[in-house]
This record gives structure tokens, sequence and C-alpha cells, in this order.
């Protein structure tokens, strides 16, 4: 007897196969006997990609198990193989036997009462139309944990931009706390006095804090989930704690290729009004053991996933997928970036000055790293604004201010 176990958008769910050379034809129709989702509906791939899809036209893009003469084997699936399923319609879950408890039935609690009503479901549909990245920002972040990190320790930033009226979401700028990174763990360590200046410099340029994003390691891609439960948490946290109904939570990671090779891959997300709803009500179970599955989130008391209680949740029930595009903002990237590896000192600034000196000076100082760095010099309540409104508006900027960030270059 072979176990595989099934995911879909009900949760994690097993099925039997007495023979393990059965084909995809066949592994389709146990799962139709077992879980009573008819053939016709299913759509069935490894990848956990499948889970995310928004429409049906993108269905057809896992090809994997599409055969339906593909023998499982030759599919390396065997006895505990994880297999992802997309199905259309709805169908009735079994619940577990319910036990009378007296000839009255089990006595109801406030919090069974509570669980029966916090019923947890996708949300299909994003609160932004898109999340689109400012080319060099982008490029910048990604560079430097795909180069200098290689994607062994998480890195994660604040993104910066605007949001306009028909929700589309810019992001023109990424700004890095203090932080400390590992295979599995991103801290950071925030300087309320440094995200002051971040905040102020923002506003003067017309723009607000709008997401977060952060990187998943090579070790981390080998496992089976989009989100892990400790990244599910700090994303929900970091969104609750902005109350910006078009926020987005974006994630960087390392694919693998058809050539064997690997490409740095964006992919964008909400979290759902029910994680949120879950994190500020203080649902989710903080303390996380060694051995806790990372694609679920543990939860301190029963919700209703379908028609099931339970008290741990699928991540991807709490993901919706946003569409990624890019532009060239305002912005360049080219300063070097707070609270990396590399100190950032009055050398850098030379260097970049010199670098860009055939830019008119407005240029030069277009950069938010630059601009931060000098924040920590300058008076945030009239030098700063001076400073970035000259770079918003690309207005000249006065001889005075040039003066002062030239002599500083040269200290």
């Amino acid at each position: 007897m072979v176990m595989v176990r099934i995911r879909s958008r009900d949760g994690l769910e097993r099925v039997s196969i007495d023979n393990p050379n059965i084909t995809v034809s066949q592994l389709k129709t146990l799962i139709q006997n077992q879980l009573q989702i008819p053939i016709r509906s299913q759509t069935l791939s490894t990848n956990q990609s499948l889970l995310l899809v928004k429409s049906p036209s993108d269905l057809l893009k896992f090809t994997d198990m599409s055969n339906p003469d593909t023998p499982l084997s030759s599919l390396s699936i065997s006895h505990g193989s994880l297999i992802f399923l997309a199905y259309d319609g709805e169908r009735t879950i079994a619940g577990p036997a319910v036990r009378p408890a007296g000839s009255f039935g089990r006595k109801m609690t406030i919090d069974d009462l509570i669980a029966k009503q916090m019923r947890v479901t996708r949300q299909e549909n994003p609160h932004c139309d898109s999340v689109s990245f400012d080319r060099d920002c982008a490029n910048a972040f990604q560079h430097y944990v795909n180069e200098t990190l290689a994607f062994a320790v998480k890195r994660g930033g604040f993104m910066y931009g605007t949001v306009s009226d028909e929700r589309k979401v810019e992001v023109d700028f990424i700004y890095e706390p203090p932080q400390q990174g590992t295979e599995e763990v991103l801290m950071l360590l925030r300087d309320s006095d440094e995200e002051k200046l971040v905040e102020a410099i923002a506003v003067c340029l017309g723009m607000r804090r709008v997401g977060f994003i952060f990187t998943q390691t090579i070790v981390q891609d080998k496992k089976d989930y989009t989100l892990s439960h400790r990244e599910v948490l700090q994303a929900a946290e970091l969104h609750a704690e902005s109350e910006l109904k078009e926020w987005v939570t974006a994630v960087v990671k390392l694919e693998v290729n058809e050539d064997g090779g690997a490409d740095v891959h964006f992919e964008a997300f909400q979290m759902s009004d029910m994680c949120i709803r879950l994190f500020k009500e203080g649902w989710f179970e903080t303390e996380i053991g060694e051995d806790a599955d990372p694609k679920l989130s543990k939860m301190k008391k029963d919700v209703v996933v379908g028609s099931k209680d339970v008290k741990e949740v699928d991540n991807d029930f709490f993901l919706v997928v946003v569409k990624i595009l890019d532009h060239l903002g305002p912005l360049s990237s080219t300063f070097p970036i707070e609270n990396r590896i590399t100190q950032v000192t009055m050398r850098a600034l030379r260097s970049h000055l010199d670098r860009a000196k055939n830019l008119p000076f407005v240029k030069r100082i277009s950069d938010f790293h630059l601009l931060l760095f000098l924040a920590k010099f300058l008076d945030l309540n009239s030098d700063v604004p001076a400073l970035a409104e000259c770079v918003l508006a690309q207005t000249a900027v006065p001889e005075g201010y040039q003066l002062l960030i030239e002599s500083m270059a040269n200290t």
C-alpha cells in the first residue's frame, strides 16, 4: 500500500494507492473515488505554484502531469510524495465523527462558538491592482542578495513609493533596516531614529511605505511551501502595522531554469483580510517549535477550513497573488545602500559625486540612499525638505547646498 499526499485549496489530504506503478489517469480516478472530485475538474502538478493560479487559462501552464498515460514512477512520485491539486466547483468535505457527550450533546463554550464563526477561506482578489518595481531599486536589492549573500541568509527591506487612485502600487526605493538573517529567520533590528529620517524623506518626495520585501534562501527553496509559518507571521505583523489596504509583500528567490541554471525570481502577494484579522485578534500561535511543519500556521484555537475544525492552516490560504510590473522611476539606486556589510562613508559620497560629475547636481543627488546618508548630518526640518523638494521637482540645487555637500565629501 502506497500513500500520497494531495494538497488542494481545502488543505492536505491523503490518497491510498494499491499499485505504485499506476498512471496519472488512474490516480485521478482514485482521487475521484476517495476525495469526491470529478476527474474532468482535476488539474495535477508537482509544482506548488498550481495553488496560486487565478484564471483557468493559467492551469494550462502546468504540464508535468497533463499526459494521462504518464506513470507516476517516471515523475519520481512514491510513498509520501506531495502532489498539488486544483479543481473547479465545490465539494462537501466529511468532517470528524461527532461523539455525543450526554443526553444534550457536548457543551458549547464561547470559544467554540467564536471558532464556528471564524471560517478561513481563500480571498480571490487583492486590494491592489498590481505592483510595479523601479528596475534600478529592484536590481540593487537582488544583486546584493545574489552576488554578495549568495542567497545563503535572508535579507529584507521596506518598499516605498505611491498608490494610485486605480489601486496600482509603484515601488521607487527599498530601505534596508538594520537586520540579522539566517537560513530560516529574518530578524529586523529596527532603528526608530533612522526610520524617522526615512519617513521624512519619503513624505518630501511624495511617497510612503507601501510594502515589505524579503528573500528566501537556497535551503528554503528545497522545501514545499510558498511562504513559511515564520514568514507569514512577519508579513502579517508588518501588514497590520501599516494599516494600508494596498500593502504588498514581495518575495525574491532563486529558481532553477530549463538549462539547470538558476534565475532570480520575484513574487508578490497580499496577506488576506482574514490573515490580518486573525493576527490582530491574536489567533496565531507565535511560539514555533523546531519540529513544526513550516507550511502550516498554527492557531491557538480551532478555526473552520472547509467543513473541518482545525488548529493548523495551510499558509497558501492566506496569500493573494498580485501582478508584477516594472518601470523606470524618478530615483537612481547607485549610492551605497545603508546597513549592509560595508559601512557607508564620506569617501563613498566623494566617489559617487565624482562618478556622476557630468550630470546636473540635482541628478547626482536623486538617490534615496544618498539623501538618507546626508540626512544624518543635516537639519531634518529645513535642509532635508529643501533637498528633497529639488529632487522631486528636478530643479537646480541652491549653490549653498552644493558647496555644503561637496565640502562634506572632502572630509
